[in-house]
């Protein structure tokens, strides 16, 4: 059995004593890769100095995340753009709309979206897509680009089926982490209203760990705990969830497992 944590932001000060423990967590649970999503300038350096702390393990991103459009996001733009050009990255992410802490910036965010979105189509790489209460605007903009080559994933999925099912429709996939695991979030039930063959796995690290370990520090060894209950959504093994979740993370951002 070998996982890929599609969706980690160990490179944060969260982790900054003890990331050596926390790369060992991973190997002996075979976490074979560790997916690194950007958020603006500032993670940018702890980014990079992890992938190459280790490059067998971690993979990074490029992107600009929607809660850190402001007034300066042509200038953070383009240092994104500066660093997708001259670096190995396997998405653009993380990226999208969230209208949950402020809406002050909604047009600014979808321009830096659109923006995102056609560096991703020159590229022919995958979108990472952070949608927190903007599924209907972040659909609507995914519109004008349905007949492209367009791909990526829906990160930390919490819609309901009809919302899988019309992101699935784009050629999208579903990022599910611990949220899954949480008694009343009633993700469980849309999960196995759709196929495996949908889903990849992420823990979003150091936020939204799986139970047992909610409330604490989520770290990337915890996927284990999401993959176990998707074993019991949809009555197969660990190493069931884990070959079809691992294929489709591989085919979907280009890497492979060792």
């Amino acid at each position: 059995m070998k996982l890929i944590d599609t969706h980690s932001h160990i490179y944060s000060d969260d982790f900054k004593d003890d990331i050596e423990e926390i790369i060992s967590n991973c190997r002996k649970v075979n976490i074979g890769k560790i997916l690194l999503p950007n958020i603006d300038s500032e993670s940018i350096p702890k980014m990079n100095r992890l992938v190459q702390r280790f490059p067998d393990v971690c993979v990074p991103m490029m992107g600009l995340h929607p809660t850190s459009v402001k007034e300066n996001y042509r200038e953070e733009l383009e240092n994104c753009k500066a660093w997708l050009v001259k670096g190995a990255y396997c998405a653009i992410g993380e990226i999208g709309m969230d209208l949950y802490w402020d809406k002050a910036f909604v047009k600014e965010q979808q321009i830096v979206f659109d923006t995102q979105i056609n560096w991703a189509l020159e590229r022919e790489l995958p979108i990472v897509i952070h949608a927190r209460d903007s599924f209907d605007e972040i659909f609507e903009i995914l519109e004008s680009y349905r007949n492209s080559n367009l791909k990526g994933v829906f990160h930390s999925f919490t819609g309901n089926t009809e919302q899988a099912v019309k992101a699935i429709g784009f050629g999208f996939l579903l990022g599910i982490n611990g949220i899954v695991t949480f008694k009343n979030s009633g993700l469980d039930k849309t999960v196995g209203s759709i196929g495996l063959d949908h889903l990849i796995l992420e823990t979003d690290a150091p936020y939204l760990a799986p139970v047992p370990k909610r409330g604490k520090r989520n770290e990337s060894s915890y996927l284990v705990y999401i993959a176990s209950k998707l074993s019991e959504i949809y009555q197969l093994s660990i190493d069931e969830v884990a070959k079809t979740t691992s294929a489709n993370a591989e085919k979907l951002f280009n890497i492979e497992l060792k």
